[in-house]
């Protein structure tokens, strides 16, 4: 809901609980007035009418309260927008008008030939924010810095400041810290998201996972970002953030251009940790996430099992060992196209290898269909092999510095997507490819960061870095929009590429390249900060895990850890027992009976997987499922009990499990105990209201 004062200088968006406003004083100065618990119109008003703190020659009376600060007048505070001109740097805007459409609010201002809209637009307690420039002057302009937005908290005491951090193969890590004076800049430099940081952060004083204040902000950016947190000398604090990391330079926008930052979402929760992130799951299935509805099917993905020696024949024999444990999904990995029989050549021709695919792709697809699964490939459509037929064609198309040597990473180069030619390629290459036979799913990963980001005879160079984001989403959404029936997955050698902004283009992502099953549970913990059980891939694979740890588990804790999320297989089930896939089909059916509420359920983290016993809790409607991991029994210590969440306290639930019936807001004890037993362990009990 949108209201707007009667002197139109007043603006106040609400949700179902929260409420964010803002105020333009008579001298243009765009003012933060409010985040938090839902206000009125008249309350807004009446902090309008407030008076600034005096400035004296050391402070301004802005920092900490614009709303979006820009570079230039009195202020000292990180600017979200810095702007160069042939004659001058900053900007001394002032106030042209406002306008609406929809739920959306625009507020537009103007300083010489450049238009800057600010737009906000409200999606349940989730406020989206985001701003557009438009060059309409007849001299070009030079974006140094173009933040999508800048979120400014209540003055509080002791804040404290949770992020998710990380590297290869332990991404999405939560860690909390107190927040000092002074700025706390996350982001990545690499060319992508990035598997050190997610682009999010939260902020509290006292709240625990059930109780208390949070607020949360989330960028919609796949490329490189920056997120600065400054506690200002006032103690006021400020979150700045999007495209790009430093202020190097990010476009050079010709008259008549305009950029479009991504949208920097918030949320104001009053009901914890736990409370934010149902809130932020709720919004990523209805708002971001396509088709959000429909359940992700339990996939196979042949890796593991084969790496780069794979044969037509070869696949045909796991996929029909797939189908039997009651797998969806058949995806064939890395290896099926070009030259491709290691990591050293064949990227960038996507065409099938022809002594391991003489007809294609389609005879093996036609069979997976006909064993009533799905089928899938993998690409990696933004890399290239110097051993690849499109190199030795065009070593022009790679990032690269004219006189330096081309850095490899995995023996590739990345492409220049941001060249119209690049993009022409790919697309004719990926539309051929997806129109050649019955594909269903692509996993479309991105293994190495940029390094060599230059463009010989562009004028500016700089611009890459963003327009090859821009170039990634415009070939996504023109695949998608011509083979509708096609689900992508997001993959940067894990983690490396996980946001807002891919997760509005694809139906779900990759999560580590880790999968053991106890790493596992504190990478999805982190996860589940911010990102819905709908979206996250996971699998169960090989024990020992050789690809890591060499640990051992049990075939059911990979299977309950796995199911947290969206269920794979990835082990090499030509070597499986029947006895363990007898055990994987109980499991993959169980899985299916639960899926529901995983998928679409509200998320309950009883119990962090900080060792001995974790827990999550899914409901949906009636019925509720919990997973319980127990990493490690010590001196005979009894099991916690569980107090499960979300539940009517007036109402029955039995125990499908152990057939004990609960009231409400039961503690689950029995079937923990009957169910446990001993270290690495694991345990699935679903209930349901009778």
């Amino acid at each position: 809901m949108l209201e707007i004062a009667e002197n139109g200088r007043t603006w106040v968006l609400s949700g179902p609980t929260s409420s964010y406003a803002v105020h333009l004083t008579e001298h243009d100065e765009l003012l933060h007035l409010h985040w938090g618990p839902a206000i009125a119109l008249a309350d807004a008003e009446e902090l309008a009418a407030r008076p600034l703190p005096g400035a004296s020659s050391f402070e301004s009376q802005l920092d900490g309260r614009e709303e979006y600060p820009v570079e230039g007048g009195p202020r000292f505070a990180r600017p979200a927008l810095s702007v160069r001109t042939p004659e001058r740097r900053g900007t001394e805007w002032t106030f042209e008008r406002y306008d609406t459409e929809g739920d959306e609010l625009r507020l537009r201002f103007r300083d010489g030939g450049l238009a800057i809209t600010l737009h906000y637009r409200t999606r349940g307690d989730v406020v989206e924010r985001w701003t557009t420039l438009d060059n309409d002057g007849a001299e070009p302009l030079e974006l140094l810095r173009a933040d999508s937005a800048t979120w400014t908290l209540p003055e509080r005491e002791g804040w404290r400041l949770s992020q998710l951090h990380g590297r290869w193969a332990a991404e999405s890590r939560l860690v909390r810290s107190d927040l000092t004076y002074g700025e706390k800049v996350i982001g990545s430099r690499r060319g992508h998201t990035g598997h050190q940081h997610l682009p999010w952060v939260a902020l509290d004083t006292d709240a625990t996972e059930e109780r208390g204040e949070v607020y949360g902000c989330a960028l919609a950016w796949s490329g490189s970002w920056r997120l600065a947190v400054a506690q200002l000398p006032d103690a006021r604090v400020q979150i700045t953030g999007g495209a790009g990391y430093d202020d190097s330079g990010l476009l050079l926008l010709a008259p008549g251009e305009s950029f479009t930052t991504p949208v920097f979402a918030g949320l104001w929760s009053d009901t914890g940790y736990g409370g934010a992130s149902r809130t932020w799951h709720t919004y990523q299935r209805t708002y971001v996430i396509p088709d959000a509805d429909q359940d992700r099917p339990v996939l196979y993905n042949s890796w593991e099992a084969t790496q780069f020696d794979i044969s037509e024949d070869q696949q045909e024999v796991l996929a029909r060992r797939a189908a039997a444990v009651g797998v969806e999904l058949f995806v064939v990995d890395d290896g099926w196209f070009g030259a491709r029989t290691s990591d050293r050549a064949g990227l960038g021709d996507w065409t099938p290898n022809p002594d391991r695919f003489p007809a294609g792709l389609k005879p093996l697809a036609d069979r997976v269909h006909a064993l009533g699964m799905q089928f899938g490939i993998w690409v990696e459509p933004e890399m290239v092999n110097a051993d690849s037929d499109l190199y030795r064609a065009h070593p022009d198309w790679v990032q690269y510095q004219e006189g330096r040597k081309r850095t490899e990473f995995r023996n590739q180069l990345v492409l220049n997507l941001a060249r119209e030619d690049v993009q022409e390629y790919l697309w004719e290459q990926l539309d051929g490819l997806l129109s050649s036979a019955p594909i269903d799913y692509v996993k479309w990963d991105f293994n190495r960061c940029f390094t060599d980001a230059g463009w010989p005879g562009e004028a500016y160079p700089q611009r890459l870095w963003v327009d090859h984001v821009r170039a990634l989403y415009g070939l996504l959404d023109r695949l998608r929009e011509a083979h509708p029936g096609v689900a992508f997955e997001s993959c940067s050698g894990g983690g490396g590429r996980i946001d807002l902004g891919i997760m509005s283009r694809t139906d779900q992502v990759w999560t580590s390249d880790n999968t053991d099953p106890l790493d596992r549970l504190a990478i999805q913990h982190g996860f589940s900060q911010i990102h819905p059980a709908r979206v996250m891939a996971a699998w169960v694979t090989d024990s020992p895990n050789t690809q890591l740890n060499g640990r051992v588990s049990s075939l059911r804790f990979r299977f309950v850890s796995a199911m947290a999320g969206v269920l794979g297989v990835g082990g090499d089930l030509s070597e499986w027992t029947e006895e363990e896939l007898a055990e994987a089909r109980r499991w993959v059916d169980l899985y299916k009976e639960i899926r529901p509420l995983v998928q679409h359920g509200d998320l309950y983290r009883l119990r962090p997987p900080t060792g001995g016993l974790s827990a999550v809790q899914y409901v949906r409607g009636d019925e509720t499922v919990v997973l319980a991991l127990l990493q490690a029994q010590h001196y005979g210590e009894p099991l916690p009990a569980l107090r499960l969440r979300g539940l009517d306290p007036t109402a029955s639930y039995e125990c499908l499990e152990t057939g004990e019936v609960h009231r409400g807001a039961v503690l689950l004890h029995h079937g923990l105990r009957t169910g446990l037993r001993g270290d690495l362990d694991a345990t699935v009990l679903r209930l349901r209201r009778i």
